[in-house]
């Protein structure tokens, strides 16, 4: 009897634990990075989210890099738009439409707090919702399209070093979530794994391992920078 659900096939392990086996290698490793790959989806629908409400609630983007996030919403784009392209399968590559939708929503909440925002602001929001759809559909020729993806090392790459900087200079990571950049990280690391299991582009994989350096680079940076709470006095008689 056939247990498929969303491309998972739970045949063969459902038949080795009714014969009181343990499933082999090759019918459980596949079944796992399916599992993670939908677990990555789904945590990246909220993964920007406590960015997006630390800001709110502060109203305030101290110690935030502008370019670092216009170019992780370029990367994010560019990712999409390859992985579309390729027709790999959701759970490969899913978490990147919830991750874009995130970070044009940081990329207008930085602007709003931005104000006024000068010329150069308008010019690099005008030109990227003048090539972005053309990205997402795949209207690249392929070979460009490669290199375009390619480069997406290097977006990611000058997307956080600008913020590494600044918190390293600042000997503070202002209003960088914690909680964000530790999701990043941990999907990052279990991407790698999907990647290989799905058969993904290594260059797909490569992008992950990028990401647990740059991710991890920061998520220290908060942890280290992190300013101690103060301890309250005690009220005496």
């Amino acid at each position: 009897m056939e247990l498929k659900f969303l491309g998972m096939d739970f045949s063969c392990v459902f038949g080795s634990v009714s014969k009181g086996e343990f499933p082999e290698k090759d019918c459980l490793l596949p079944l796992i990075s399916k599992l993670l790959g939908y677990a990555i989806v789904a945590a990246s629908t909220t993964v920007k989210l406590p960015q997006i409400l630390k800001i709110l609630s502060h109203k305030s983007i101290r110690g935030l890099s502008v370019v670092a996030f216009e170019l992780e919403l370029l990367g994010y784009t560019i990712a999409l738009g390859y992985c579309l392209h390729k027709g790999l399968p959701f759970s490969a590559f899913g978490e990147y439409v919830f991750l874009l939708i995130q970070a044009l929503i940081l990329v207008a909440i930085i602007y709003y707090f931005s104000q006024p925002l000068s010329t150069k602001r308008w010019m690099i929001a005008l030109l990227y919702c003048g090539i972005a759809p053309t990205i997402l559909a795949g209207k690249i020729d392929p070979i460009l399209f490669e290199a375009l993806f390619a480069s997406q090392y290097a977006i990611f790459l000058f997307a956080r070093i600008p913020q590494i900087w600044q918190n390293f200079k600042n000997k503070s990571t202002g209003q960088l979530s914690f909680l964000t950049f530790f999701m990043n990280f941990a999907g990052s690391m279990v991407r790698v794994f999907t990647s290989i299991q799905e058969k993904a582009p290594m260059s797909v994989a490569m992008g992950s391992v990028l990401g647990i350096l740059l991710n991890g680079t920061i998520l220290s940076q908060i942890i280290l920078y992190a300013k101690p709470t103060p301890k309250k006095e005690k009220k005496t008689n």
